[in-house]
């Protein structure tokens, strides 16, 4: 369970806030975050290990506030990144992989073999000695999130996983993330994808403007981009 109790960001060297002070319950398997670019779904979720600390109020996984626990939180809560680049450090993928296990896998012949699986398990297992660099997009996105999986979290989130994909790519880490068995939490663009979701969360000018059923989330979500409706506090 994730909770924010009047958890908010206000930028330190400005002082304008990013994300106003947000209570929410995250209990469900499958939750989507969407909203215009700049409105603070990223901040939101990054709060959730801990890469954006909040300024007000907590957040609290599975009871271990974030700011004070954070080491344990992230052994809870996988991060998969808009661009694969920004986790994928190593030459190889199998590399990459193994240095996800370092802390948790001390022999390195072991530590090889579970890298190995957690790329088989991601349909990369002929891939594990290509260079990173060489792979295709769609495979790097799969070879960060192998890495993320690896470790066994229990919570992933995914920001905008597939926004750099092609349609292709798009369909099938999409379905990939959503057969995981975890709890997902992902900000997307995607509208088709984030009413797949159990419960749809709109974050807009820095708040919740709408958290409920994912289809009527993403109605109020459209007429909201377009001028239908007015902004009104999420029921």
């Amino acid at each position: 369970m994730i909770e924010f109790k009047d958890a908010g960001v206000t930028a330190p060297d400005t002082g304008v806030t990013i994300l106003k002070p947000t209570s929410l319950t995250l209990t469900e398997r499958r939750i989507s975050v969407i909203g215009a670019n700049g409105g603070g779904k990223s901040t939101l979720v990054r709060m959730i290990n801990g890469l954006i600390p909040a300024t007000t109020g907590s957040v609290e996984v599975d009871g271990l506030d974030v700011a004070r626990k954070g080491p344990q939180v992230r052994r809870k809560v996988g991060f998969l990144f808009t661009d694969p680049s920004a986790q994928l450090i190593m030459p190889t993928g199998v590399e990459d992989v193994m240095l996800s296990l370092r802390r948790t896998i001390k022999n390195k012949d072991e530590r090889t073999r579970a890298a190995l699986d957690a790329l088989d398990e991601m349909g990369l297992g002929d891939r594990a000695d290509v260079a990173v660099g060489s792979l295709s997009g769609g495979q790097r996105q799969l070879l960060a999130l192998a890495g993320v999986l690896a470790v066994t979290p229990s919570i992933l989130v995914a920001d905008e996983p597939t926004t750099l994909l092609d349609l292709r790519w798009r369909a099938h880490v999409g379905a990939l993330l959503r057969s995981l068995p975890v709890q997902l939490i992902e900000v997307t663009h995607d509208l088709d994808s984030a009413a797949r979701a159990e419960r749809t969360i709109v974050i807009d000018d820095g708040s919740v403007a709408f958290d409920g059923d994912p289809t009527e989330a993403v109605r109020f979500y459209r007429d909201l981009m377009f001028g239908r409706t007015t902004r009104t506090p999420s029921p």
